[in-house]
């Protein structure tokens, strides 16, 4: 545990004042980056004398004055590490812990553990992943707009999107840990409550879609029994999750006449697309690195590559590939 290297650099940085060296951004020095390189790269796999095998891991903590991410040495920290949390201000004056920002932060190893999640729980973490963050990128979006106008004033398929991104927080990122069952939970109960959680935001898209206040979804039992479920079942008692999965289908189908919930399509709507996004951004991380990513965003004259990780990267070069297969169908339309 490294606390703080933007005190480390801070110091590095009146010390080579004093030495009367060339200064970079920000008064830094120009090797800064590279002995930030130096620190994280003590970090892996090893053999020790005794035999076996070992591993070194580090958690570096970046304090950047005023949460400014684009200050030099969360940038250049952004470069060597590929798992990045992101702490908000606002999410702890708001009592949400963990503070966690989902849109700032990032993991690049999901490759790696994939395999591991999918035989230790039967779950598809992949896709897991990529419905709720699907979600909770439209809410961000969204959310520009109720600061607005307010929430109210949305169509109701936007204020769906708005109350699945909330139960998505609410009812599984945000933990309490003086709960003595939601203190932590295994990695079983955290895939089964995200697919219970998401089936109901999807069954609930569906029929907002076919006309169905959006109110009537808040006022089913299974939506208030997903708001208590992480602090309601154990992780010994994961199975019980199962049994909501079904009751809440059970459920829908009995509230609402919709006949086939499988068969009934969203749409081209922007949700959609920027789950094809993501998904496609995904393909290209697990495909290029992030010297290839930069070289492709360079290519399409991307603005603001230079700071960007490499998932930054691979989002930004699925909506410009999006934009293009656009426009090229327009253009062939007209012509």
């Amino acid at each position: 545990m490294a606390d703080s290297t933007s005190r480390w650099a801070e110091a590095l940085r009146e010390i080579s004042g004093r030495l009367e060296e060339m200064p970079a951004e920000e008064g830094f020095p120009a090797y800064l980056a590279t002995r930030l390189a130096e620190f994280y790269e003590r970090a892996g796999r090893f053999e020790p004398f005794a035999g076996g095998d070992g591993s070194v891991s580090i958690i570096g903590a970046v304090s950047p004055p005023g949460g400014d991410f684009s200050e030099p040495v969360t940038q250049h920290t952004k470069r060597f590490v590929r798992s990045f949390w992101a702490l908000d201000k606002e999410l702890a004056s708001a009592r949400f812990f963990p503070a966690i920002n989902a849109m700032d932060s990032y993991s690049e190893y999901h490759e790696f553990v994939e395999e591991w999640w999918s035989e230790e729980t039967g779950e598809n973490l992949k896709d897991l992943k990529t419905r709720a963050m699907h979600y909770l990128r439209e809410d961000d979006r969204l959310q520009k707009i109720v600061q607005l106008i307010g929430e109210e004033s949305l169509p109701d398929e936007q204020r769906m999107t708005v109350i699945a991104a909330k139960l998505i927080k609410e009812g599984f990122l945000q933990q309490n840990a003086f709960d003595p069952i939601d203190t932590y939970a295994m990695p079983r109960k955290q895939l089964k409550m995200l697919k219970a959680i998401l089936r109901l935001c999807d069954m609930g898209r569906i029929a907002v879609s076919k006309g169905i206040p959006v109110y009537r979804i808040q006022e089913l039992d299974s939506f208030r029994r997903l708001q208590r479920i992480k602090s309601e079942i154990s992780n010994d008692e994961a199975e019980k999750i199962d049994d909501l999965y079904h009751g809440l289908e059970q459920e829908m189908n009995r509230v609402f006449p919709i006949e086939d919930w499988e068969s009934e399509a969203l749409g081209e709507s922007r949700g959609e697309e920027d789950r094809r996004d993501w998904q496609q951004a995904e393909e290209l991380m697990e495909g290029h690195t992030r010297d290839e990513l930069y070289d492709m965003a360079q290519d399409r004259d991307i603005e603001g590559r230079s700071s960007m990780t490499k998932e930054e990267l691979a989002r930004k070069l699925a909506e410009h590939r999006r934009r293009e297969r656009a426009d090229k169908a327009r253009s062939e339309e007209n012509g």
